[in-house]
């Protein structure tokens, strides 16, 4: 069991607990935080499938607890969500000394923040996530949002969890597909800073992609090192946050063309198709080696991740062009990407060249 303090100059200091059997201890573990009562936020799979044992900790803890559920998916990040999900917690009667425990993936964690950070203008929160993706990204860093017709986490805001539980056990239930969408991210984070994870992630750490307990273990803690050492630096994403977003300017607006539908592609799938287009662009402005780009293509491919547009569907150019532009990390409809130097050297590039980039888009199989 491995705990990660996660601090910084903009908000109170957390820790991020990384183990096995935590959901047994999730009891002891969020009561000091508890001062009232708490309400587990969950989608109806997991709810299911974990609720009971979270629950029964919780109340051996002396907690009192009752449980709002959501529809499982991409969907539940809605304004329609977010507001039911206010109106139960106002219909429970919690106040400010209460407690949000959000158990679930991303869609629950970002939407069970977001509905703490606005309830009676912030309440305390804890994470419990239960997929791979959320346990080494979304849960940490206080990022909570919700989707709109118009892109992806564009209503949000910055409120940091008083505690995140990842309990490694907890991923044995997922399907294949969701450990694969893990799995990039933590990909990414080598991507990004760290050459040597990344080869350890390619070679013995492999087994993660499919289940291997003591590899995923490994993967999250050094996953939640990396995020947790950026996210102290820079909380609002102004400086070196932003090298976090390798892969999803391209990813999101994939994502958005594909109408955010998970069955079609899952957010991790796009996070990896995107970090490949972004290291084949690098590559195209001279700025990293193709032998790089054709390393980060056999290991993403290696892990069952997408690596060419056309897996994802049949997009054009100037309509993925629209909405890298529209996407949050742009600056007056000028696109920003994360690009790379080399593998563990990434950084953000705000004078993109839109001509080139939809020629390249072009290149790379949209119409």
């Amino acid at each position: 069991m491995t705990a990660i303090r996660v601090g910084g100059a903009g908000f109170a200091p957390y820790e991020v607990v990384v183990g096995r059997g935590l959901l047994a201890q999730a009891g002891g573990r969020i009561a000091p935080f508890a001062r009232g009562r708490t309400v587990i936020v969950s989608d109806e799979t997991v709810a299911a499938l974990h609720g009971p044992a979270l629950k029964a900790s919780l109340e051996a803890a002396g907690v009192a607890t009752q449980m709002v559920t959501v529809p499982p998916g991409e969907g539940s990040k809605s304004f329609a969500e977010l507001e039911r999900v206010l109106d139960a917690l106002l219909a429970i009667g919690l106040d400010r000394k209460d407690v949000v425990v959000a158990l679930g993936g991303g869609v629950v964690g970002d939407l069970a923040g977001l509905a703490a950070a606005l309830y009676m203008r912030g309440i305390d929160f804890v994470q419990v996530p239960t997929t791979l993706l959320a346990q080494v990204d979304s849960s940490v860093g206080g990022k909570t949002a919700i989707d709109t017709p118009r892109g992806k986490n564009l209503v949000g805001a910055f409120h940091q969890p008083r505690l995140v539980l990842a309990d490694i056990d907890v991923l044995s239930t997922l399907p294949p597909v969701q450990l694969r969408s893990g799995w990039a991210e933590v990909l990414k984070h080598g991507l990004i800073c760290d050459a040597e994870f990344f080869d350890w992630l390619a070679g013995d750490g492999a087994g993660g992609a499919t289940g291997d307990p003591a590899a995923l273990e490994r993967a999250v803690v050094r996953s939640v090192e990396i995020k947790s050492a950026i996210v102290g630096e820079d909380e609002r994403e102004s400086g070196r946050r932003a090298l976090l977003n390798l892969g999803h300017t391209f990813g999101h607006a994939v994502e958005a063309e594909l109408g955010f539908e998970e069955a079609a592609l899952a957010h991790g799938e796009a996070v990896a198709l995107g970090c490949v287009l972004a290291f084949r662009y690098s590559a195209r402005l001279g700025l990293c080696q193709p032998a790089d780009v054709d390393l980060v293509e056999t290991v993403i491919a290696a892990a069952g991740l997408p690596i060419r547009l056309e897996q994802a569907g049949t997009f054009e150019a100037k309509a993925l062009l629209a909405r890298m532009a529209g996407d949050k990390k742009a600056e007056g409809g000028r696109v920003t990407l994360v690009l790379a130097r080399a593998i563990g050297d990434a950084f953000v590039e705000k004078t993109v060249d839109a001509a080139d980039l939809t020629a390249f888009l072009c290149e790379q199989g949209a119409a």
